[in-house]
């Protein structure tokens, strides 16, 4: 039985497309599974969270909403919304509606084939619709994250995973660290499975990473991964005692 849902939405300035995003959730998800929407607005100047929380009260849609004073980042407001999320299962999805929630129901079903504590379905997206630079910055970069980190993924920008909570809680926080999700897994000897997905036009708005922020940063976060990889250690447990036995 899968377990209860939440789908993770870190978002900045998405008031454009945040309506027709929870729309799509709520038609993908219901009435097959329990879920509620979890949704960080990240320091947002815009309507974002009131077009949330209407559109989730006009379709009865389980939403909650985490306000962040300031803008901290992606990897901040999945933190903040993993914390509060109440579901055992993490879907993590962009708030500007590239990733198609009807992709959704994959992932759930490659997760319940899974018998470890710890894992990940991160989503592939092999037809992408950016510009030819965005498509070449973002191979690059996954080339080399791919040769560093062996990470067993061929896209680690997408932001469409699926996790369990207590896994995303265990792993090391650090700005940046949405990028690197199934490598820090893998470090806590968690299973990696890639599922390929479909990729979209944004309806409105523009995206809040460039050349800089999106690939080339990424190099130092790529040697602080290599160091936490090389200091991981996966104990056998031979045997428990316990006195209450």
């Amino acid at each position: 039985m899968v377990p209860f849902l939440s789908v993770v939405l870190p978002a900045k300035n998405e008031q454009g497309n945040i309506g027709l995003l929870i729309k799509e959730i709520h038609k993908s998800l219901s009435p097959e599974y329990a879920f509620e929407v979890v949704l960080t607005d990240d320091g947002s100047d815009d309507g974002t969270a009131q077009v949330a929380i209407d559109t989730a009260k006009e379709i009865g849609c389980n939403l909650q909403v985490i306000y962040h004073a300031n803008s901290c980042g992606q990897s901040t407001a999945v933190l903040s919304a993993v914390r509060h999320a109440k579901g055992e299962w993490i879907i993590t999805s962009d708030a500007d509606g590239q990733n198609d929630p009807n992709d959704y129901a994959k992932l759930i079903q490659q997760a319940s084939l899974l018998s470890r504590e710890h894992f990940c379905v991160a989503g592939y997206r092999k037809k992408r619709l950016d510009t030819a630079w965005v498509r070449f910055q973002s191979r690059v970069a996954n080339n080399i994250r791919q040769k560093l980190l062996n990470d067993g993924v061929p896209d680690s920008g997408c932001g469409l995973k699926l996790f369990p909570k207590n896994t995303f809680l265990a792993l090391p926080y650090f700005d940046h660290m949405h990028r690197f999700l199934p490598a820090l897994i893998k470090r806590i000897d968690g299973e990696i499975v890639v599922c390929q997905v479909n990729h979209r036009d944004r309806n409105a708005g523009v995206s809040n990473y460039n050349a800089w922020n999106r690939a080339w940063v990424g190099i130092i976060d790529i040697v602080g991964v290599i160091w936490l990889n090389k200091r991981a250690k996966y104990p056998v447990i031979a045997k428990i005692y316990s006195s209450q036995d």
